[in-house]
């Protein structure tokens, strides 16, 4: 990875062609980091390249392009300088103009242009890229030399696994331990470290897999090696592919197709033909086919008919329809998926697109088309969409009314490329928006919309005024909250407001919300966008009332959790000294101090504590620790503190451990106890000279002062000078500590306290003699590097991995992994909210039909696009009533318990066995009769007070119900939705 960085940083990009899509690349690329953008463009700008190019603004109206975006486009990063190669309107790049760059992207160049400019750069070391997007279509060409290096095709993590045997032999066959799956494929290389006997293969030059099972491959003749005897690690070693390339003259001859959509299998060889067609058109008529306009799609089908005689006229015509159109969410997918290929051009991480992409989402255009009438130039910013959609059309998305949950890097895109749609900028619509999260200075180099200035300000208010800034009409039109959604928030996204809505769309981080919201949108019945992504995967789903299935309908399966016996004792891996790494962070300087403030503050707490059996005995004796013999009045007393710590961690945890499990130690079977998974560790002495050994005093000393409010210190020498003059005491390892050694053992526990609960107890000062006391728990924060959270967790992880003899990592790594930071990256972003976009066009025109709708997952390292049409709502059925997850039974006018019952009885006949709202059993077969004899007359909204000894929300308008159903078998019966109106 820092290999690819330092090829990036060592790059100079040339962007020629600054309308909304060379914008779109202009951006992702500046947020990515090069050594610098050059952008070429000296046009005026004119009202239409508002369609799309959001930097623009109004005023900038017949300024040259280049020079109007610079400014706006210079502020995403400041480490990447942004410049203007200048030149004069009507004046085409040349290739003298080209010479300094690594990276030339042309968009929207004459094919006449591209061929001349691309046969300098294939010849003279220059990686090319050409793109462009007509209407609902969009192309790429790719040309990064003859012989172009590929590092790291997939970019995925090396896989590594541990082994438990090799044989000695011409086949060379390794078996890992059967704890999971090795995940090699054939052609793979491996090399290993660790192997005990058969030592020769210890960093071993890459040696090549063939899989024999999924615990078992080969890698060929070990006869001459020694003989293989205990333990080992293999690590996958990525290997570099060679690409070629041809030019685009010898491609447009005999080209290589990247298929976007298997559904559209024939398609890009017409859009091959088309595309050309459309440059030769241009240049003998010194314009783009017309709107709608049978004549110019006439002369484009002929030009494209000589180019392949088996060009599908239909779609040459709605090419020819469509060429003036500009559509932000194409730019969106075009501008994301070549920006990464920039990416990977400069730094030779990820596999390169061969040769030729076409896409298009002509399922997109409305049901009923527009005619050429309704498509003709308005002089609006909205001309590019309307070229494609219609004014009609575009008045529907004036109209439409949207609620965006999330504000962060999806949300920023998704604004950004609503606000150039036009979407709710009519009258009486809006577009809602809510985000609780405030800036961070992580969130900078992947949602564009917010600045350094911003840092601290709500996300949700922060982007709105700046996709308001890039529409004005949008002003007014865009209402913020800061309202997290869930049952807590039900008054302030209450019926009204959704009743209010035409859509919702998912801007979200985490599963729970998205189901959530889900579930909102299926009662509500609203239309449900969904999005996400994971580095370069990006995946889109829509769900739409009474024909898709929901969100929740499936859903990944959980991640694997490591065990705690492994995390406790028995680490093998960074991730798992990582996670004991973060547990600690948490018991050294949150829970011990919420404790104390706990006591101080809660009567009874004590006496409460003590009820919990296996615990009171540490707990009392931590409150004890932090408010009395341990407490320090001093810094220096904090760094005293540190030291101690790490001397009980990394020292006599260890020599704990290993006095209770020795290194000879064999289990029942005779086997050595120390093998497999588990790595024998060994403790470690502490040396101030040991940069590690003293960040971890230096972050825990700090954070430690935190607690108390004492001023805190960062000179190394002031801890070196303290930490040496500590005198740590004498450590004897306990026999009978009872270590945990599997899942279902208990945790480590000693045989015998040293001091008895009420002893302790009558050290701890009344907490009527500390009035007003209290410690300040740390609250983890991931993003600022100087308050030494990242700090102590990494070197806490490390100096638990030199105990295990596990590799370190960096402080980045562990940054990732202890903040559970999914990967997010501006190319994948922008593509897959222009996806999304791209089904919301589907939505607003009212389509019904299951394959009107696409549902994507992409990944731009290979890389793949996958499309498919949404699943079906699953149908239930009883006798002869069929519905799905959208139906419901609806009871109004707020029925009796015995109301309910009875229905159910005379019309279905099926007797209820129970009913429940929420987590209250509002009554079941079960219940004795004279509290069935109690609720039986109740209303729902008294009988769900009565029971769950809570008043009814006054915004709550119905009830969701669930009840238990069995027929005359007794069989149960599943039902619909029940919604019970009060």
């Amino acid at each position: 990875m820092y290999a690819a960085m330092k090829k990036m940083a060592a790059s100079n990009v040339l962007i020629v062609g600054l309308q909304g899509l060379g914008a779109e690349i202009a951006k992702n690329v500046c947020l990515a980091g090069v050594k610098s953008v050059t952008l070429y463009d000296p046009e005026p700008v004119t009202i239409q390249d508002l369609s799309s190019q959001y930097f623009l603004r109004e005023e900038d109206i017949g300024k040259p392009r280049a020079a109007s975006t610079l400014p706006r486009l210079a502020e995403l990063n400041a480490y990447v300088p942004v410049r203007n190669l200048g030149g004069n309107a009507g004046q085409e790049i040349s290739v003298d103009l080209i010479r300094p760059f690594q990276a030339v992207v042309l968009c929207g160049v004459s094919y006449e242009k591209q061929v001349e400019i691309n046969d300098w750069t294939h010849q003279n070391g220059v990686h090319f890229i050409s793109a462009e997007t007509r209407g609902l279509f969009g192309s790429v060409f790719n040309d990064f030399g003859p012989k172009f290096t590929c590092v790291d095709p997939t970019g995925e993590q090396p896989l590594t696994g541990m082994i438990v045997s090799v044989d000695k032999d011409k086949e060379g066959l390794v078996t890992c331990l059967d704890e999971s799956r090795h995940g090699l494929e054939d052609g793979d290389f491996v090399t290993f470290t660790e192997v005990q006997g058969m030592t020769d293969l210890n960093g071993c030059n890459p040696r090549k897999v063939i899989v024999k099972g999924p615990y078992t491959f080969a890698i060929g003749d070990t006869s001459d090696l020694g003989e293989y005897v205990r333990g080992g690690i293999f690590t996958q070693v990525k290997m570099p592919k060679i690409v070629q390339f041809k030019s685009l003259r010898e491609s447009l001859a005999a080209p290589e197709f990247f298929l976007t959509d298997f559904a559209k299998f024939d398609r890009p060889a017409t859009l091959h033909a088309g595309f050309q067609a459309l440059s030769q058109f241009k240049a003998q008529h010194q314009c783009l086919p017309r709107p709608r306009n049978a004549k110019d799609a006439a002369s484009l089908v002929s030009l494209a008919k000589k180019i392949d005689p088996d060009a599908d006229e239909k779609i040459i015509t709605e090419l020819a329809y469509q060429a003036t159109g500009d559509l932000p969410p194409v730019a969106a997918v075009i501008g994301g998926f070549v920006a990464q290929e920039v990416l990977k051009a400069c730094s030779a991480k990820f596999h390169p697109m061969l040769q030729h992409l076409y896409f298009d989402s002509l399922e997109s255009l409305p049901t009923t088309l527009p005619n050429e009438q309704d498509c003709q130039s308005l002089g609006s910013r909205y001309d590019g969409q309307i070229a494609v959609f219609g004014k009609s059309f575009q008045d529907k998305l004036a109209n439409h009314r949207q609620f965006l949950v999330g504000a962060g890097a999806i949300g920023c895109e998704m604004l950004k490329n609503w606000s150039m749609m036009g979407l709710a900028t009519g009258p009486d619509a809006r577009i809602h928006v809510t985000d609780l999260d405030t800036i961070e200075k992580s969130n900078l180099n992947r949602q564009f919309l917010f600045r350094a200035k911003d840092l601290g300000k709500f996300k949700s208010e922060v982007a709105a005024a700046a996709v308001a800034e890039m529409n004005p009409a949008l002003k007014g039109h865009i209402l913020c909250r800061q309202d997290p959604v869930g049952q807590a928030t039900e008054n302030v996204f209450d019926d009204d407001f959704f009743a209010g809505l035409d859509g919702v769309t998912n801007a979200l981080d985490n599963v729970a919300a998205r189901v959530y919201m889900d579930q909102r949108c299926i009662l509500y019945e609203k239309p449900l966008l969904e999005s996400g992504t994971m580095g370069t995967k990006g995946n889109t789903q829509v769900v739409i009332p009474h024909l898709t299935e929901s969100y929740s309908s499936s859903q990944d399966p959980p991640e694997k959790q490591t065990l705690s016996c492994t995390v406790k004792n028995f680490p093998n891996a960074i991730t798992h000294t990582i996670e004991w790494a973060r547990q600690e962070f948490d018991a050294m300087f949150v829970k011990p101090v919420e404790s104390v403030n706990q006591y101080l503050s809660e009567p009874n707490y004590l006496e409460n504590s003590l009820k919990y059996s296996g615990q009171s005995h540490d707990h009392i004796s931590q409150i004890v620790s932090y408010l009395v013999t341990n407490k320090p009045l001093t810094f220096e007393e904090c760094i005293v503190w540190a030291r101690l710590q790490f001397e009980e961690k990394f020292n006599n945890a260890i020599r704990q451990l290993l006095h209770s499990l020795p290194k000879d130690h064999v289990t029942s079977t005779g086997q050595p106890f120390w093998s497999g998974p588990k790595r024998a560790p060994d403790p470690l002495v502490f040396d101030s000279a040991d940069p590690t050994h003293l960040s971890f005093i230096i972050a825990a000393a700090n954070l430690h002062a935190y607690n108390y409010g004492l001023r805190g210190e960062t000179d190394p020498a002031v801890f070196k000078r303290v930490a040496d003059s500590v005198i740590v005491p004498e450590f004897s390892p306990k026999s009978g500590v009872k270590i945990q050694i599997t899942e279902n053992d208990p945790v480590n526990q000693s045989s015998s306290d040293p001091d008895n609960v009420s002893d302790l107890v009558k050290k701890l000062p009344p907490p009527s003699s500390l009035v007003g006391y209290r410690l300040t728990p740390v609250e983890f924060e991931k993003d600022d590097d100087t308050n030494h959270h990242i700090d102590l967790i990494t070197a806490a992880s490390n100096l638990r991995a030199m105990n295990y003899n596990i590799t370190v990592a960096d402080r980045h790594t562990t940054k990732q992994i202890a903040g559970k930071i999914i990967p997010a990256i501006a190319t994948t972003t922008a593509l897959v909210v222009g996806l999304v976009c791209l089904e919301l066009y589907k939505i607003i025109d009212g389509k019904n039909k299951l394959d009107d709708f696409k549902n994507g997952f992409i990944n731009l390292a290979l890389p793949f696009f996958g499309f498919s049409e949404p699943i079906a709502a699953a149908k239930n059925k009883f006798e002869n009533t069929e519905w799905t997850l959208w139906d419901r039974l609806e009871f109004k006018n707020d029925p009796t318990l015995k109301e309910f019952i009875t229905w159910f009885k005379t019309h279905h006949n099926l007797d209820v066995s129970m009913v429940s709202q929420g987590v209250s059993m509002l009554w079941s077969s079960f219940t004795d009769k004279k509290k069935s004899a109690e609720r039986m007359p109740m209303k729902f909204s008294k009988l769900v007070e009565h029971v769950s000894k809570k008043p009814i929300p006054p915004h709550t308008k119905h009830l969701l119900v669930e009840v238990m159903l069995m027929d005359e078998e007794m069989e149960d019966v599943e039902v619909p939705f029940i919604l019970i109106k009060i």
